[in-house]
């Protein structure tokens, strides 16, 4: 039997090709937006655009484990976790990726790097103590599926468009007040007022797209879990395990890592949000119900 027939779900990957197709229309409207309204220099804006962009390509693995508080380590300090990292990243094809540990009680994984060749995989010693050896190994391999799929960096992109949209909007409303832009004495409507529609229009709708994506990254990454490991049931009980456990840590705990939420197999976060659309991951049943549906196509028992 292929368990790659397993590795890619054409819905899914149409979803997200519209949802960031829809991402990067909406941007460019924006931006004709800005330059319609407002004298702003091309070539300053540029600078500004690759300088930031630059930065954040090149330091978004650093800033991430140090907002997490991870520190990588080396074989001797952990080597099972390493066999294991080693092992699955051979599976997926994988360069081996730098390991670090999050030592916090709240039990969680994430990736992170600009590419599989820079890429960590960062486990915390509270999901160390609770899952079992199988388990742990389906939550690994969820987080190489997102180094593989580049997903760190895809989410950076889109997010750095969003901050990007909201620092241009705030340089070009503070360049109107002291006569930036069009004549103010015109018929059509003040520039502080288009500029704030518009920069208020992208925000929202970007906000809800990105989350969208990162939904749909989350099925992806859990399908890749799959075809890696075979046995999709184990990813399905350590979702179920770090779920449960999740609302046994104090809110102080969670609080402290929250930040990392996004990056997160499963947020920090014991509580629900009102609706799917302002998640940035799929509600858990929905993500064990998908689960069984590939177990069970793969002949795997589910319970």
């Amino acid at each position: 039997m292929k368990r790659t027939i397993y590795g890619r779900d054409r819905g899914l990957t149409l979803r997200m090709f519209f949802t960031s197709f829809m991402l990067g229309l909406l941007y460019v409207a924006f931006a004709v937006v800005l330059f319609s309204v407002l004298n702003v220099g091309l070539v300053p804006m540029i600078v500004i655009v690759v300088g930031l962009a630059f930065f954040q390509y090149y330091t978004s693995d650093k800033l991430a484990l140090r907002a997490a508080g991870a520190k990588v380590i080396e074989r001797d300090q952990a080597p099972q976790l390493f066999d294991t990292v080693e092992r699955l990243a051979a599976m997926a094809e994988l360069p081996m990726p730098r390991v670090a540990i999050v030592d916090t009680d709240v039990p969680n994984a994430f990736a992170t790097g600009r590419n599989p060749k820079h890429a960590v995989v960062a486990v915390t010693s509270g999901l160390m103590r609770r899952l079992d050896q199988p388990e742990i190994e389906g939550v690994l391999a969820h987080e190489l599926t997102h180094v593989k799929n580049r997903d760190v960096r895809t989410m950076t992109l889109a997010s750095f468009f969003a901050m990007l949209a909201a620092v241009i909007t705030r340089f070009a409303f503070y360049g109107s007040l002291f006569g930036g832009g069009r004549d103010r004495d015109s018929n059509g409507p003040p520039i502080w007022l288009i500029l704030l529609v518009a920069s208020w229009v992208t925000y929202v709708i970007s906000w809800i797209l990105i989350r969208t994506i990162s939904r749909y990254r989350e099925y992806a990454a859990d399908r890749g879990t799959a075809v890696i490991t075979g046995a999709p049931e184990y990813l399905m009980s350590a979702l179920q395990k770090i779920s449960s456990q999740m609302a046994l840590i104090p809110q102080r705990d969670l609080r402290e890592v929250s930040g990392m939420n996004a990056f997160f197999i499963i947020p920090a976060s014991v509580k629900e949000a009102t609706a799917e659309w302002f998640m940035d991951h799929p509600p858990l049943e929905k993500r064990l119900a998908a689960l069984a549906q590939i177990a069970r196509e793969m002949g795997r028992p589910v319970d």
